[in-house]
């Protein structure tokens, strides 16, 4: 199946990219048609890297041997060309977020299912290394019963480009990284939110937040941490998680850190120690044989798994692993966190 990449900035210029190394190592089902953009750069720059570039999206949709189209545009546009390219019978990827509102995402999915077609949003953060690594750590038991985790992606350039600053369009950090961050939590923690707060940050005056902190508390008693930052010039570890006999931390995508096991929750002969200007036992380190170090049960996803799985979906060979519930779900929380943040009350409510 032929498929269209619609906007050819940078995550467009990437799934360009990827799809030609997909199709080149072998991947079935999936072969790129060509890109379409509307600035006349950007189709200069396509042409360039050797790709077809249509004249206009009407050239795509009138292409019968396009069987599907890959949305890469701003957020604001998504809505019209998902339900464009859903009226022209062609399978939809679209770039996250998928809408600019929960019922705008749910207006999308109608058009998708009304005319037969595979609607995926690229939720790709579903298949970071370091996320799989957590899981892992969690489903293995090695720092016991886990009930805090804290995920974290900081950096200090700002928000990136000129409409991801802009309301209108969609931009602001709850949408750019709070949609991935949360779709990975609903994805870890099995279980009905029970409340929330949220708090936003505005610390480079645009007109949308350019970070955010989120706490979460579950049904089954674990509190979850989200927090994004692009204001942070020396960052914090990507996961911290905490269980009944250990800690985990991964400082980065590169899967530093590690993992320290107890082997006895509470140690009676610990020793004090000196610190600053006093003394304590409470804040002393762990000694000789009450702890163990361990390396960090690391995860690596299948390459191309999400283009590989949106190609079998199509071929209605599998289910869309990106389900239409799980992407309204995550509509609903960040809903709920900009409402926690803009009213500064805490959000008691199922989700």
């Amino acid at each position: 199946m032929k498929i269209a990449v619609i906007g050819y900035g940078g995550m467009g210029s990437y799934h360009a990219s990827c799809l030609k190394e997909f199709a080149a190592g072998g991947g079935a089902g999936l072969s790129l048609a060509g890109v379409y953009d509307i600035d006349p750069a950007r189709t200069e720059a396509a042409r360039a890297h050797g790709l077809f570039a249509f004249s206009d999206a009407e050239e795509i949709w009138s292409d019968r041997s396009v069987g599907a189209v890959l949305i890469a545009t701003p957020n604001d546009i998504h809505a019209e060309y998902v339900k464009k390219a859903a009226a022209a019978g062609k399978h939809i990827v679209c770039e996250k977020p998928i809408g600019l509102s929960l019922r705008q995402a749910e207006e999308m999915y109608a058009a998708a299912e009304r005319a037969g077609v595979v609607l995926a949003v690229h939720q790709n953060r579903r298949w970071d290394d370091d996320f799989l690594t957590v899981k892992n750590i969690i489903a293995e038991g090695s720092i016991g019963e886990v009930y805090r985790i804290e995920s974290r992606v900081m950096g200090g350039n700002g928000i990136p480009g000129a409409w991801r600053k802009e309301r209108a369009r969609g931009g602001g950090m709850m949408l750019d990284w709070g949609v991935h961050l949360i779709d990975q939590m609903l994805q870890m923690v099995c279980s009905p939110v029970r409340s929330l707060y949220c708090e936003y940050s505005y610390i480079y005056g645009e007109e949308v937040d350019d970070g955010f902190r989120l706490s979460v508390r579950f049904e089954n008693g674990i509190e979850y941490l989200v927090v994004v930052a692009t204001d942070c010039f020396r960052r914090l570890p990507r996961w911290q998680v905490y269980g009944t006999e250990g800690t985990a931390t991964i400082g980065d995508w590169d899967l530093s850190g590690g993992i320290t096991h107890a082997h006895v929750r509470h140690d009676d002969k610990i020793a004090g120690i000196r610190a600053g200007n006093g003394f304590t036992r409470t804040m002393a380190p762990r000694v000789g044989d009450t702890v163990e170090e361990l390396p960090l049960p690391r995860a690596h996803a299948e390459p191309f798994a999400f283009y590989k799985n949106f190609a079998a979906a199509c071929a209605g060979k599998a289910p869309c692993v990106i389900r239409k519930e799980e992407v309204l779900r995550v509509f609903r929380l960040m809903e709920a966190a900009e409402r926690s943040a803009r009213e500064n009350i805490v959000i008691k409510e199922e989700i």
